[in-house]
């Protein structure tokens, strides 16, 4: 595996070693050890999974400590314009952003430490995004970040202006509105 860290360094962009032949293709999407000899630690422990048209747009999300999530994104179908905002308000790079295609052709993983938002925009019908995540889901701690904010300047795919959002995604606060 390949392991490159971004312009905000602690988000790392993996890419497997796939291996194909007549019967079709094998890699490794995840190994502890390989994981831990490149610097990443994080202890996985569930497993999500998302369908999306094109044009659906889910995040930012995060969630807050005590139950904030690492996570490691791939695509098994379709593809994606995958987003990750830095939210620690301390951090060198508070409010930068990160995006990047992750695509079922091209196998690229993204792996986000805690303290990042993170979203994506479907860029194909029937798009599947698989990701691990370091912390169990918890309302309470679930936070959003405006997909939009103009402060955070993200250049969303246009999409013709047929973008698609839960009701909440639409209402989460500003980069300037968060409380950390």
């Amino acid at each position: 595996m390949k392991f490159t860290p971004l312009e905000i360094p602690e988000v790392i962009l993996i890419e497997p070693q796939v291996f194909k032949d007549a019967r079709g293709f094998f890699f490794e999407d995840y190994n502890q050890e390989v994981f831990q000899a490149n610097g990443i630690h994080t202890p996985f422990i569930q497993d999500n999974h998302s369908l999306s048209r094109k044009g659906v747009i889910r995040g930012l999300h995060y969630q807050r400590p005590p139950k904030a999530q690492a996570k490691l994104v791939r695509v098994i179908r379709g593809q994606v314009f995958d987003v990750v905002v830095d939210i620690r308000k301390n951090s060198k790079t508070f409010g930068r952003f990160v995006a990047t295609t992750l695509s079922a052709e091209n196998r690229k993983m993204i792996y986000i430490p805690e303290g990042f938002a993170h979203g994506f925009c479907a860029l194909e019908d029937g798009t599947e995004v698989l990701y691990k995540v370091s912390a169990a889901y918890s309302a309470s701690h679930e936070q959003g970040l405006l997909w939009n904010d103009p402060a955070l300047g993200i250049p969303w795919p246009s999409l013709n202006g047929s973008v698609i959002l839960s009701e909440k995604d639409r209402c989460h606060p500003t980069l300037k509105e968060l409380k950390h």
